[in-house]
């Protein structure tokens, strides 16, 4: 058994202790780091935040030579234990890596644990020592320890967990400290929910009421009346003043969420920030099967090593981020209206992406490690979310399905998780498994609809089941193509230029700040509308690198201004029984 001790050195200085013991060890032991975690597709290089390596076998000092920027080696001497020492800083609070303060704590293995070359199959012991006074443990590892209690059931100061491989042990991240603490039964499985840094009028019981719902619904679509493939579930949950994200792991996620979005005791309603929290929630569940028992084939094994490519990232997080909503629909959280309206935000920021004409979802999938981690202000120029557009793919597919009237995506997955050979997924399977329940026809279309650069008609489909674009004046960012900062003190700043637009024309670039329009001085781009005439030319004052210009937006013809323009989906007011008809049957009476 591979055995690590992991201390809370520092929590001041934001620094863990780790020691590795490592019995019998290979006359040249390597180690290594992981560069990536999954779920996160971009090399993090989570060995910059280790320091002073050391290792000893009994009393003697043994040479540690860093190999590579993620590897080492010790050379040893017989078969005494040999032991490795090092800190870890911890002072990321996303869920990718590790966090540590006096209030709370957080780390994915990953960042923290050597991989320990020719072992990595063993049992892995993760044990914590030196927890501060009244902090608990959160992780979906199996817990060896005596549950983690001391006297008079305050948390214990140590607790230990252990799991069948590195793998195992790489994907259960653990959080650490006084957090809010409930559960429920799903499926026959608990689930817990744990909740840091929350207000004191959190609604606790109403978080947990409402993921049971959204549990409910997705083990009732994998498995029917069966049990979830996994024996215990937690979601981790930390509440900043604005923040949000997640990670999946196999039988956990770690969430973050603005404070401002939880629930809160007293506060009847169901706000926009609260429907996005529960439908991260939905996502990151989903991928409990649809990225962590189903995933690509080329994941089969993780390399952590190296970027690990793959062109189905429209499937998993794509097909995932269809799911999502469509499950706060299912479970009730959401009207109908409400979720076509989700829907249309997906269909609007992939209709305000030029990147769309640029890159397929296919290559923004294998690009993923280079360009959607490392957005820049030339991102939405020159590439498409695989999230947002293959949600889209998802949805165009579900609704050719049920319009043959033989099956729908539904069953497309349900046949995936039954047929894919050790969870391993290929483009070829899954067109194979639609051309077997829709046809080969709607297989070629959707191989034609990931690889094929350019705006994917959704509207046609949409039409079929009573939904229709809602039709909205543009913003003038908007009209000029531009994706601006606005701020009542400092004036507007420009983000993003999009290729194509009016404000590319004029010479915009990003960095510049907006000063007047026509002469007027504007704090807020809009502001402007109460003088000018949309689409008319007008002169713009802006500041670049300190020197100030006057740029032209040149007049366009009046079919060409784009008064008014899609801004997202609506339902149709008065569809006709057929139309209704087909619409109950995708979003239900």
């Amino acid at each position: 058994m591979i055995h690590y001790r992991i201390e809370v050195a520092d929590a001041a200085a934001h620094l863990f202790k780790v020691t590795l013991t490592i019995a019998e060890p290979a006359p040249e032991q390597q180690l290594s780091l992981p560069v990536w975690i999954p779920g996160s597709y971009m090399v993090r290089e989570f060995s910059r935040h280790l320091s002073r390596l050391e290792a000893r076998q009994g009393a003697q000092a043994r040479p540690l030579v860093q190999l590579a920027k993620d590897r080492w080696s010790v050379a040893t001497s017989g078969r005494a234990a040999l032991v490795v020492t090092y800190f870890a800083y911890a002072f990321d609070a996303s869920v990718r890596t590790a966090w540590l303060s006096d209030d709370r704590g957080f780390f994915n293995t990953t960042s923290l644990c050597l991989a320990v070359a020719g072992r990595t199959a063993e049992a892995h012991r993760v044990e914590l020592h030196k927890l501060p006074a009244g902090w608990d443990v959160a992780t979906g590892m199996t817990r060896v320890d005596a549950g983690g209690k001391a006297a008079k059931g305050k948390p214990a100061r140590t607790q230990a967990f252990e799991s069948a491989d590195y793998d195992e042990m790489a994907d259960h991240p653990f959080e650490l400290g006084p957090f809010w603490r409930g559960e429920f039964t799903s499926g026959g499985v608990v689930h817990e929910f744990v909740v840091s840094g929350a207000w004191p009028q959190f609604d606790g019981a109403r978080l947990l009421a409402d993921t049971k719902r959204i549990c409910d619904e997705e083990i009732r679509f994998w498995h029917g009346n069966g049990k979830p493939p996994f024996p215990r579930y937690v979601f981790m949950l930390y509440a900043t003043e604005d923040g949000y994200g997640g990670l999946e792991h196999r039988a956990s996620t770690a969430l973050i969420a603005a404070r401002k979005d939880l629930p809160r005791q007293g506060v009847a309603g169901t706000s926009d920030g609260y429907v996005t929290l529960l439908g991260l929630i939905s996502h990151e569940y989903f991928h409990t099967w649809n990225v962590k028992r189903l995933k690509p084939a080329e994941f089969l094994p993780y390399d952590y090593a190296q970027e690990n490519y793959t062109e189905l990232l429209w499937f998993f997080e794509g097909f995932t981020s269809y799911y999502d909503d469509l499950f706060l629909l299912r479970c009730g959280l959401v009207d109908p209206a409400r979720y076509v309206k989700l829907v249309g935000r997906a269909f609007n920021g992939v209709r305000q992406s030029p990147g769309q004409h640029v890159q397929s979802v296919a290559e923004a999938s294998f690009d993923a490690w280079i360009k959607y981690y490392r957005s820049d202000e030339n991102t939405p120029n020159s590439t498409v979310s695989y999230y947002t557009k293959g949600s889209l793919v998802a949805l165009r597919l579900d609704l050719a399905l049920r319009a043959g009237g033989k099956a729908t995506l539904d069953d497309v997955m349900r046949a995936l998780w039954h047929d894919a050979p050790g969870g391993a997924v290929t483009e070829a399977l899954i067109l194979k498994t639609v051309a077997r329940l829709g046809g080969k026809a709607l297989a070629a279309e959707l191989r034609e609809w990931v690889h094929q650069r350019g705006e994917l008609d959704v509207l046609a489909a949409l039409a079929r089941v009573g939904v229709e674009p809602d039709i909205e004046a543009l913003t003038l960012a908007t009209e000029l193509g531009l994706r601006v900062s606005e701020g009542p003190i400092t004036g507007v700043q420009v983000k993003a230029v999009l290729a194509g637009g009016a404000g590319a024309a004029a010479g915009l670039s990003a960095g510049d700040e907006i000063l007047a329009v026509d002469g007027w001085r504007v704090r807020r781009l809009d502001d402007a509308l109460a003088w000018i005439r949309t689409g008319a030319s007008i002169e713009l004052l802006v500041v670049r690198q300190q020197r100030v210009r006057t740029l032209r937006v040149a007049d366009r013809p009046a079919d060409q201004r784009g008064e008014a323009a899609p801004r997202g989906l609506k339902l149709s007011a008065n569809p006709n029984a057929a139309t209704l008809g087909r619409r109950a049957g995708w979003l239900g009476k």
